[in-house]
């Protein structure tokens, strides 16, 4: 449930504006800049471009920080205060570590904001106070907001672990596992670490992903963007982790990934792509699972058990294409086989068992 709203947007911008105006005029435009409250954000690159002589974009951005930090006490003394004290709040609430995308938009959800209201000024808004730290740009790494007691080094040591764990197991894994190895590993390096902790931290780096909240892994696996078809099935079907009916591998497709396939376009993937197996009559799971494969004979024995009336070569045959994408050939081959199945006249087969 949604606090009552506590300051409108308007007004909001209002009292940021007036903060704003009493720092000097080259901390104005700088911070101005940055947040497109004037006309549009700039980059640090720009900014730099426009100093005489130069600085550079680290100087910048060390500039920015320090004006930043400078308009503490003046927010503290009026209602955007409110905007500090939930994000001290939340915060908490994830082990003192966030990405900046979730922290804001938690913000403006728990204080009833306009989704359209200028982020970047709850981010300076934030950024000011002295109890959050805001990390530095870097590679492969989405920006965070953390309490000042949670050291970089940590932050590393949790990521490298993650990834560890995930090469050696080459899978997709259960987020509740994953993070108990995690913490079993690390605790006695990190006295708080927790499961909220590596979940923040998963958050951060670019190149780890969680689904639905209950499963993790690498970006550069396939199953994060599945372009082509086949890629497509092997999602669903490591997603759902059981074998599946390709009717509801179509099916699952279009309701994950937004993407409507005929049903005979995907079974004719699956038979041709060595990662899926045919464990029954039309149920596919993944190679890797080390199912059984449901066999040429075994297919025959199903027709035949179905229709239960003798069958002529040329119906089995087609009844088995329907299927397998096998060689007619290898569909014969298999009917020659005595032990389970007999020919009852000329091209008539049925399963030997009925005899008895």
């Amino acid at each position: 449930m949604r606090q009552s709203q506590l300051i409108s947007d308007q007004k909001l911008i209002d009292i940021f504006k007036k903060v704003l105006a009493s720092l000097w005029e080259k901390e104005q435009n700088v911070i101005s800049r940055r947040i497109w409250l004037v006309w549009k954000k700039e980059t640090l690159q720009s900014i730099w471009n426009s100093f005489s002589p130069h600085i550079t974009r680290e100087r910048v951005r060390q500039i920015e920080d320090s004006w930043i930090k400078k308009m503490w006490r003046i927010i503290r003394a009026t209602d955007l205060t409110i905007i500090q004290d939930k994000a001290r709040e939340v915060v908490t609430l994830h082990s003192w570590l966030i990405t900046r995308d979730k922290l804001i938009n938690t913000i403006i959800k728990d204080l009833n904001l306009k989704s359209t209201i200028n982020s970047w000024v709850l981010e300076i808004i934030i950024q000011a106070d002295y109890n959050i730290d805001k990390s530095k740009p870097k590679l492969w790494m989405r920006t965070y907001f953390s309490a000042p007691n949670i050291w970089r080094k940590e932050v590393t040591a949790i990521h490298n672990e993650l990834l560890k764990i995930l090469k050696k197991k080459w899978d997709v894994m259960e987020k509740e596992v994953i993070y108990n190895m995690v913490k079993d590993s690390l605790i006695n390096n990190i006295k708080w670490l927790n499961i909220v902790l590596i979940d923040s931290v998963v958050d951060i780096f670019e190149d780890m992903v969680k689904w639905e909240d209950s499963l993790v892994w690498l970006a550069t696996w396939k199953i994060l963007n599945p372009k082509t078809l086949k890629d497509k099935a092997y999602y669903v079907l490591k997603k759902e982790r059981i074998p599946l009916h390709f009717v509801d591998i179509s099916n699952k497709i279009t309701e994950y990934l937004w993407d409507k396939v005929k049903v005979n376009t995907i079974h004719n993937e699956l038979i041709r792509n060595n990662e899926f197996i045919l464990i029954w009559r039309w149920i596919y799971a993944l190679k890797e699972w080390w199912f059984t494969p449901w066999t040429i004979i075994n297919v025959i024995c199903d027709i035949l058990t179905k229709n239960k009336d003798p069958m002529s070569t040329e119906d089995i045959i087609k009844e088995v294409l329907k299927i397998r994408n096998v060689k007619k050939t290898t569909i014969y081959m298999n009917l020659q086989n005595k032990k389970v199945i007999e020919r009852v006249w000329r091209n008539f087969y049925k399963l030997k068992e009925f005899n008895k």
